[in-house]
């Protein structure tokens, strides 16, 4: 897996997030080409400093005075007027979203309604459009965090002065992993917040990785006691275990064609997998034993689901871990059917093909042919496919 660790130790911004790509990838060009789609009147400045000793990039956006103050459809209009690709403007539009719903929740107005002062103005847009299209140039396949630094003090905003971290960036952090090292100042910046929690969603970075390319992106100051620099990490991360419940029990008083019931419903209340097997119960009664699977925090609606949809009294629950193999989803089309399938990667660097069963039954009936054998002829396709 091509993945990509932020490791925001002294704090992310989105100039910063900006710089940190552009030392990564070793060239600007991607930015420049962004800007200019744009069709906006900026200048671009790419900088090599050094911060505390650490060699990094800095970029700044020289744009015009006097931005007016935005509302999240103006924002959302100005990055659908530029050039960028659609799932480049859908994503920066959703970071900006996020700012807007995390700033009406402070204010208690509604997102739309909420006047974009400090991160309204054009740099601020272009700073979350460039780093968007940076990620798509590089293709990374996973994004994820280490704790975020936050910074100790006030700051002064369009409203007022306010404590550290900003309300609209405690807003965009919950649920993600924080850091107090003691340093003064605005370390984390909405913008920056945003970006972290929407591209990220808080996704912990994996504790055993193979480290790839580093690169340092500079903030505008440069204290005395800390690089003030966000670090990209590149990673190949290896599959690890994932901690899950098995939730387990076993009923002899209810018909076996109600398991299916129960089995969706605890599916539906977040299990990954379900089964139903049979069982010789006490007293030579035929029964049956529900196993599901699923992550801790949704132990209490899976077993709600169970006790809801069946007519058990008991549960047994412990916890397991699971190594899944990474995988990818796509849809495929075959002698003119589309057909959902998954590609999993297996260790040894080959690939196996699932595809998906409602959709091979689907085509089945469609060109004539039985299910099983419509699945092995998709099968070899496929494979033969990728090894071309």
């Amino acid at each position: 897996m091509h993945g990509l660790i932020f490791d925001p130790f002294a704090g992310i911004s989105g100039d910063m997030t900006l710089g940190a790509l552009v030392d990564l990838s070793g060239r600007d060009d991607w930015l420049r080409d962004t800007v200019a789609a744009t069709g906006l009147d900026v200048d671009v400045t790419v900088d090599a400093v050094k911060r505390r000793g650490i060699a990094g990039h800095q970029v700044r956006f020289a744009v015009p005075e006097g931005q007016p103050e935005r509302h999240l459809a103006d924002v959302v209009e100005i990055i659908d007027g530029t050039g960028a690709p659609e799932a480049v403007r859908a994503l920066a539009g959703r970071v900006f979203e996020r700012l807007a719903e995390a700033e009406g929740a402070v204010h208690g107005v509604d997102p739309g309604t909420v006047h974009f002062h400090e991160v309204g103005a054009v740099d601020s847009i272009l700073d979350v459009l460039c780093v968007v299209a940076g990620l798509r140039e590089l293709g990374y396949d996973a994004l994820y965090t280490r704790p975020v630094t936050v910074g100790r003090g006030t700051v002064e905003m369009a409203h007022g002065r306010y404590p550290l971290p900003a309300p609209a960036t405690a807003r965009l952090l919950e649920g993600l992993e924080v850091r107090d090292p003691g340093f003064e100042g605005e370390c984390t910046t909405p913008t920056g917040a945003a970006l972290l929690a929407t591209l990220t969603d808080g996704a912990r970075a994996p504790v055993e990785v193979t480290l790839g390319r580093s690169g340092y992106g500079a903030g505008q100051r440069d204290p005395a006691d800390r690089p003030n620099c966000l670090r990209l990490l590149e990673c190949q991360a290896a599959p690890s275990a994932e901690p899950l419940v098995m939730v387990q029990t076993d009923i002899d008083d209810m018909p076996a064609e109600y398991a299916v019931a129960v089995q969706e419903a605890a599916m539906a209340a977040g299990a990954v997998d379900a089964v139903v097997a049979p069982v010789g119960m006490k007293k030579g009664r035929q029964g049956l034993r529900l196993e599901a699977l699923a992550p801790s925090g949704a132990l209490e609606a899976v077993l709600g689901a169970v006790f809801a949809s069946s007519s058990t009294i008991g549960v047994r629950y412990w916890p397991v871990q699971r190594v899944a193999l990474p995988r990818e989803e796509e849809v495929v089309r075959w002698r003119g059917q589309e057909i959902r399938c998954k590609r999993v990667r297996l260790r040894d660097g080959g690939e196996r093909v699932k595809p998906d069963y409602e959709d091979v039954v689907r085509a089945a009936r469609a060109l004539g042919q039985a299910p099983y054998e419509t699945r092995l002829a998709l099968e070899r396709e496929l494979s033969g496919a990728r090894a071309d």
